[in-house]
């Protein structure tokens, strides 16, 4: 009965039915309260319809059950992040991140999170420790050349767009800047976050690149949610 409401509320939150998928996650858990699926699903879907302390408070029952789980962490470290406790968010990625050390998606999640605190040249570090590990991670090559823009390092910034530009097969013209990006560009059709064509514009690139599960988890976590 518990997994089939836990399936029940998974396919409500595919279909963007999230206040349904919360209701199918409670009866899963007030039938077993420390499920960490139906835990893990809740916490996502009340992020998604705006409880955050309610997901805060999910997430946080989660490391309790599970204090060595890094997946687990690095979901928290982010809802920290959404209810505003930084300096939280913070010792969770790094946390996450000792535990999995070798995982570059640990480096390029905190980098993302450093980054939108305004730690720009943190961000970069840990982007390079990502890419270090995974040299073809188009996600971290993009979001390190966004940063270097930021910074004035048109140089780098150039070189990281290119390098990522020829992971997802986007060819620029001439006259386009490496890190433009238009908002009222049309992006590719979506599958499962796979662009279904070669991106013509750095705004499909930007979209493009979210491709790796642990990233797109992430965003797809927090769409809505992070302030542009």
């Amino acid at each position: 009965m518990v997994e089939q409401l836990i399936e029940q509320g998974v396919q409500s939150c595919s279909n963007a039915k999230f206040d349904e998928g919360v209701k199918f996650f409670d009866k899963a858990l007030a039938e077993s309260p420390d499920h960490l699926l139906a835990l893990s699903n809740r916490a996502r879907a009340l992020s998604r319809v705006g409880r955050l302390a309610d997901a805060l408070a999910d997430f946080k029952r989660l490391i309790e059950l599970q204090p060595l789980n890094p997946q687990f962490i690095g979901d928290y470290a982010v809802a920290l992040h959404l209810n505003e406790k930084d300096d939280e968010a913070g010792h969770m990625f790094d946390k996450a991140l000792a535990l999995e050390p070798k995982n570059p998606y640990r480096y390029s999640s905190r980098a993302f999170f450093k980054d939108r605190i305004g730690d720009s040249e943190g961000a970069l570090k840990d982007y390079d420790q990502c890419i270090a590990l995974d040299p073809e991670d188009a996600i971290a090559l993009n979001n390190r050349g966004l940063v270097e823009e930021k910074l004035g390092y048109k140089e780098k910034a150039k070189k990281s767009f290119d390098q990522s530009n020829k992971l997802v097969g986007y060819e620029p013209n001439e006259a386009s800047e490496p890190g433009e990006q238009s908002p009222d560009s049309k992006a590719p059709a979506m599958v499962d976050g796979t662009a279904s064509k070669p991106p013509t514009t750095r705004w499909e690139v930007v979209k493009s690149v979210f491709t790796k599960e642990g990233f797109k988890d992430f965003v797809s976590f927090s769409k809505g949610l992070i302030k542009k």
